[in-house]
Protein backbone atom coordinates (compact mmCIF):
# COMPACT_ATOMS: atom_id res chain seq x y z
CA UNK A 1 0.00 0.00 0.00
CA UNK A 2 1.06 3.44 -0.50
CA UNK A 3 -0.53 6.06 1.79
CA UNK A 4 -0.64 9.74 1.18
CA UNK A 5 -1.47 12.70 3.06
CA UNK A 6 -2.20 16.77 3.09
CA UNK A 7 -2.79 18.99 5.00
CA UNK A 8 -2.71 22.62 5.29
CA UNK A 9 -1.06 23.38 8.68
CA UNK A 10 -1.75 27.41 8.43
CA UNK A 11 1.88 27.94 9.78
CA UNK A 12 4.33 25.23 10.94
CA UNK A 13 5.52 26.55 14.17
CA UNK A 14 2.11 26.96 15.57
CA UNK A 15 1.13 23.64 14.47
CA UNK A 16 3.72 21.53 15.97
CA UNK A 17 2.80 23.28 19.40
CA UNK A 18 -0.57 22.16 18.73
CA UNK A 19 -0.56 18.60 17.98
CA UNK A 20 0.99 18.32 14.41
CA UNK A 21 4.19 16.64 15.72
CA UNK A 22 1.48 14.03 17.32
CA UNK A 23 -0.24 13.60 14.36
CA UNK A 24 3.15 13.13 12.79
CA UNK A 25 4.19 10.82 15.04
CA UNK A 26 0.67 8.25 14.80
CA UNK A 27 0.35 8.92 10.66
CA UNK A 28 0.64 5.84 8.61
CA UNK A 29 1.64 7.60 5.00
CA UNK A 30 4.19 7.07 3.25
CA UNK A 31 4.17 10.27 1.99
CA UNK A 32 2.82 13.85 3.40
CA UNK A 33 1.76 16.64 1.86
CA UNK A 34 1.88 20.23 4.08
CA UNK A 35 0.75 23.70 2.64
CA UNK A 36 1.08 27.50 4.15
CA UNK A 37 4.15 25.99 6.21
CA UNK A 38 5.37 29.85 6.26
CA UNK A 39 8.52 29.92 8.08
CA UNK A 40 11.32 29.06 6.89
CA UNK A 41 13.62 25.73 7.57
CA UNK A 42 16.04 27.58 8.84
CA UNK A 43 13.37 29.00 11.09
CA UNK A 44 11.75 25.55 12.42
CA UNK A 45 13.23 23.77 15.52
CA UNK A 46 15.07 20.40 14.38
CA UNK A 47 12.48 18.04 14.96
CA UNK A 48 10.02 20.03 12.96
CA UNK A 49 12.40 20.46 10.22
CA UNK A 50 13.72 17.17 9.93
CA UNK A 51 11.81 15.07 11.76
CA UNK A 52 12.78 11.73 12.51
CA UNK A 53 12.08 8.70 9.75
CA UNK A 54 11.39 11.29 7.21
CA UNK A 55 13.39 13.17 4.33
CA UNK A 56 11.82 16.32 3.97
CA UNK A 57 11.84 18.44 0.66
CA UNK A 58 10.90 22.33 1.63
CA UNK A 59 9.94 24.97 -1.02
CA UNK A 60 9.81 28.77 0.74
CA UNK A 61 8.66 31.88 -0.26
CA UNK A 62 10.86 34.90 -0.97
CA UNK A 63 7.77 37.14 1.00
CA UNK A 64 9.06 36.12 4.40
CA UNK A 65 5.71 34.39 6.25
CA UNK A 66 4.08 33.68 3.58
CA UNK A 67 3.33 30.62 1.61
CA UNK A 68 5.62 27.50 2.04
CA UNK A 69 5.05 23.91 1.23
CA UNK A 70 6.73 20.71 1.95
CA UNK A 71 6.98 16.69 1.17
CA UNK A 72 7.89 14.20 3.60
CA UNK A 73 8.87 11.03 2.62
CA UNK A 74 9.73 8.15 4.43
CA UNK A 75 11.63 6.62 1.42
CA UNK A 76 14.35 9.09 0.15
CA UNK A 77 13.38 10.67 -3.56
CA UNK A 78 15.16 10.16 -6.43
CA UNK A 79 14.62 14.01 -7.46
CA UNK A 80 13.15 17.16 -6.22
CA UNK A 81 11.86 19.93 -8.34
CA UNK A 82 10.68 23.83 -6.45
CA UNK A 83 8.24 25.33 -8.97
CA UNK A 84 6.90 24.51 -12.19
CA UNK A 85 8.80 26.51 -14.27
CA UNK A 86 6.84 29.81 -14.18
CA UNK A 87 8.62 32.96 -13.73
CA UNK A 88 6.07 35.01 -11.60
CA UNK A 89 6.37 31.84 -9.60
CA UNK A 90 9.37 29.90 -8.96
CA UNK A 91 9.62 31.78 -5.34
CA UNK A 92 6.60 31.84 -4.23
CA UNK A 93 6.40 28.74 -2.11
CA UNK A 94 3.66 27.32 -3.86
CA UNK A 95 5.08 24.04 -5.66
CA UNK A 96 7.56 21.32 -4.73
CA UNK A 97 7.72 17.93 -6.00
CA UNK A 98 9.65 14.54 -5.54
CA UNK A 99 10.07 11.64 -7.78
CA UNK A 100 9.76 7.57 -6.58
CA UNK A 101 10.06 4.52 -7.93
CA UNK A 102 6.94 4.39 -9.23
CA UNK A 103 5.27 8.22 -8.55
CA UNK A 104 5.85 11.59 -8.79
CA UNK A 105 4.12 13.53 -5.70
CA UNK A 106 3.64 17.14 -5.42
CA UNK A 107 2.94 19.66 -2.51
CA UNK A 108 0.67 22.60 -4.26
CA UNK A 109 -0.51 25.90 -2.40
CA UNK A 110 -2.46 27.35 -5.23
CA UNK A 111 -3.31 31.03 -4.21
CA UNK A 112 -6.77 31.89 -2.53
CA UNK A 113 -7.87 35.00 -4.40
CA UNK A 114 -10.54 37.39 -3.32
CA UNK A 115 -13.14 38.03 -6.58
CA UNK A 116 -12.60 41.04 -8.02
CA UNK A 117 -8.98 42.30 -6.36
CA UNK A 118 -5.67 41.92 -8.11
CA UNK A 119 -4.93 38.84 -5.83
CA UNK A 120 -7.84 37.36 -7.88
CA UNK A 121 -5.74 37.98 -11.39
CA UNK A 122 -2.47 36.26 -9.65
CA UNK A 123 -4.99 33.33 -8.62
CA UNK A 124 -5.98 33.55 -12.36
CA UNK A 125 -2.55 33.46 -14.07
CA UNK A 126 -1.19 30.81 -11.86
CA UNK A 127 -4.06 28.91 -13.17
CA UNK A 128 -3.39 29.42 -16.32
CA UNK A 129 0.35 28.63 -16.11
CA UNK A 130 -0.33 25.65 -13.80
CA UNK A 131 -2.47 23.40 -16.48
CA UNK A 132 -0.20 22.98 -19.06
CA UNK A 133 2.63 21.94 -16.52
CA UNK A 134 0.10 19.35 -14.94
CA UNK A 135 -0.40 18.13 -18.70
CA UNK A 136 3.34 18.11 -19.02
CA UNK A 137 3.96 16.13 -15.90
CA UNK A 138 1.56 13.66 -16.19
CA UNK A 139 3.11 13.04 -20.05
CA UNK A 140 6.47 13.10 -18.99
CA UNK A 141 5.70 10.70 -15.45
CA UNK A 142 4.10 7.88 -17.87
CA UNK A 143 7.28 8.19 -20.62
CA UNK A 144 9.22 7.65 -17.42
CA UNK A 145 6.51 4.62 -15.93
CA UNK A 146 5.16 6.88 -13.41
CA UNK A 147 1.92 7.88 -12.04
CA UNK A 148 1.04 11.54 -11.14
CA UNK A 149 -0.39 12.52 -7.47
CA UNK A 150 -0.69 16.43 -6.51
CA UNK A 151 -2.45 16.81 -3.15
CA UNK A 152 -2.67 20.62 -1.71
CA UNK A 153 -5.14 23.39 -0.97
CA UNK A 154 -6.38 23.88 -4.59
CA UNK A 155 -8.29 26.66 -3.05
CA UNK A 156 -11.60 26.06 -5.60
CA UNK A 157 -14.57 24.11 -4.44
CA UNK A 158 -15.57 22.17 -8.03
CA UNK A 159 -19.02 21.41 -7.18
CA UNK A 160 -22.09 22.40 -4.78
CA UNK A 161 -21.67 19.02 -3.22
CA UNK A 162 -17.96 20.72 -2.18
CA UNK A 163 -19.14 23.84 0.01
CA UNK A 164 -22.27 24.09 2.48
CA UNK A 165 -23.06 27.33 2.09
CA UNK A 166 -22.40 27.29 -1.79
CA UNK A 167 -26.26 29.49 -2.45
CA UNK A 168 -23.82 32.37 -0.60
CA UNK A 169 -20.61 31.78 -2.34
CA UNK A 170 -21.83 31.97 -5.88
CA UNK A 171 -19.57 35.41 -6.30
CA UNK A 172 -16.89 34.37 -4.07
CA UNK A 173 -13.36 33.64 -4.84
CA UNK A 174 -12.97 29.48 -4.73
CA UNK A 175 -16.35 28.96 -6.07
CA UNK A 176 -16.63 31.19 -9.14
CA UNK A 177 -17.50 29.91 -12.39
CA UNK A 178 -14.33 30.43 -14.34
CA UNK A 179 -12.67 28.80 -11.18
CA UNK A 180 -14.30 25.50 -11.40
CA UNK A 181 -14.79 25.53 -15.10
CA UNK A 182 -10.86 25.39 -14.58
CA UNK A 183 -10.37 22.74 -12.30
CA UNK A 184 -13.01 20.50 -14.56
CA UNK A 185 -10.53 21.25 -17.01
CA UNK A 186 -7.71 19.72 -14.92
CA UNK A 187 -9.97 16.43 -14.59
CA UNK A 188 -10.79 16.51 -18.59
CA UNK A 189 -6.93 16.69 -18.64
CA UNK A 190 -6.19 13.07 -17.07
CA UNK A 191 -6.33 13.75 -13.41
CA UNK A 192 -8.76 12.40 -11.15
CA UNK A 193 -10.02 14.01 -7.61
CA UNK A 194 -9.94 10.87 -5.77
CA UNK A 195 -12.25 11.27 -2.79
CA UNK A 196 -14.93 12.76 -5.01
CA UNK A 197 -14.46 9.45 -6.81
CA UNK A 198 -14.57 7.62 -3.71
CA UNK A 199 -17.06 9.30 -2.21
CA UNK A 200 -19.48 10.43 -5.28
CA UNK A 201 -22.75 11.33 -3.56
CA UNK A 202 -21.91 12.86 -0.34
CA UNK A 203 -21.54 16.39 0.89
CA UNK A 204 -17.90 17.34 1.25
CA UNK A 205 -16.57 15.65 2.93
CA UNK A 206 -15.55 19.07 4.19
CA UNK A 207 -11.99 20.13 4.78
CA UNK A 208 -11.67 23.42 6.10
CA UNK A 209 -13.53 25.57 8.37
CA UNK A 210 -13.38 29.11 8.65
CA UNK A 211 -12.57 30.18 11.90
CA UNK A 212 -15.32 32.69 12.48
CA UNK A 213 -17.84 31.55 14.69
CA UNK A 214 -19.42 28.15 14.46
CA UNK A 215 -18.30 27.35 11.18
CA UNK A 216 -16.48 24.00 12.46
CA UNK A 217 -19.21 23.10 15.17
CA UNK A 218 -22.22 23.69 12.21
CA UNK A 219 -19.32 21.48 9.58
CA UNK A 220 -20.41 24.45 7.48
CA UNK A 221 -16.87 23.71 5.44
CA UNK A 222 -15.39 24.17 2.22
CA UNK A 223 -13.75 20.96 0.49
CA UNK A 224 -10.73 22.46 -1.44
CA UNK A 225 -7.98 20.20 0.04
CA UNK A 226 -7.86 17.59 -2.98
CA UNK A 227 -5.86 14.48 -3.99
CA UNK A 228 -5.65 14.58 -7.81
CA UNK A 229 -3.71 11.69 -9.22
CA UNK A 230 -3.52 10.34 -12.69
CA UNK A 231 -6.02 7.54 -14.32
CA UNK A 232 -3.59 4.15 -13.48
CA UNK A 233 -2.78 4.72 -9.66
CA UNK A 234 -6.41 6.72 -9.24
CA UNK A 235 -8.07 3.46 -9.97
CA UNK A 236 -6.09 1.83 -7.47
CA UNK A 237 -7.28 3.89 -4.39
CA UNK A 238 -8.90 2.00 -2.00
CA UNK A 239 -9.71 4.43 1.38
CA UNK A 240 -10.07 8.24 1.26
CA UNK A 241 -10.35 10.06 4.60
CA UNK A 242 -10.84 13.45 6.50
CA UNK A 243 -9.26 13.32 9.51
CA UNK A 244 -11.58 15.74 11.30
CA UNK A 245 -11.02 16.65 14.82
CA UNK A 246 -13.18 15.52 17.34
CA UNK A 247 -13.82 18.94 18.86
CA UNK A 248 -12.93 22.73 17.93
CA UNK A 249 -10.48 22.79 20.79
CA UNK A 250 -8.33 19.70 19.61
CA UNK A 251 -8.22 21.42 15.97
CA UNK A 252 -3.93 22.29 15.32
CA UNK A 253 -4.96 23.51 11.65
CA UNK A 254 -8.03 25.72 10.20
CA UNK A 255 -7.76 22.40 7.54
CA UNK A 256 -8.38 18.89 8.68
CA UNK A 257 -5.87 16.43 6.56
CA UNK A 258 -6.96 14.28 3.92
CA UNK A 259 -5.59 10.81 3.80
CA UNK A 260 -6.07 8.37 0.50
CA UNK A 261 -4.97 4.70 0.51
CA UNK A 262 -3.55 3.24 -2.94
CA UNK A 263 -2.89 -0.22 -3.65
CA UNK A 264 0.25 0.85 -5.08
CA UNK A 265 3.55 -0.36 -4.32
CA UNK A 266 5.09 2.62 -1.73
CA UNK A 267 9.13 2.00 -3.00
CA UNK A 268 8.88 -0.13 -6.60
CA UNK A 269 7.90 -0.36 -9.67
CA UNK A 270 4.12 -1.86 -9.76
CA UNK A 271 5.02 -3.70 -12.79
CA UNK A 272 8.38 -5.43 -11.02
CA UNK A 273 6.12 -6.19 -7.91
Amino acid sequence: MLTVSTVNVNGLRAAARKGYLEWLAATPADVVCLQEVRAEPGQLAEEVRSPEGWHVAHAHSEVKGRNGVAVLTRQAPGAVRVGFGAPEFERSGRYVEVELPSVVVASLYLPSGDAGTPRQDEKERFMAAFLPYLVELREKAAADGREVVVCGDWNIAHREADLKAWRTNRNSAGFLPSERAWLSQVYSSGYVDVVRALHPDVEGPYTWWSYRGKAFDNDSGWRIDLVCATGGIAARATSAVVERAATYAERWSDHAPVTVGFDWPAGADPAQS
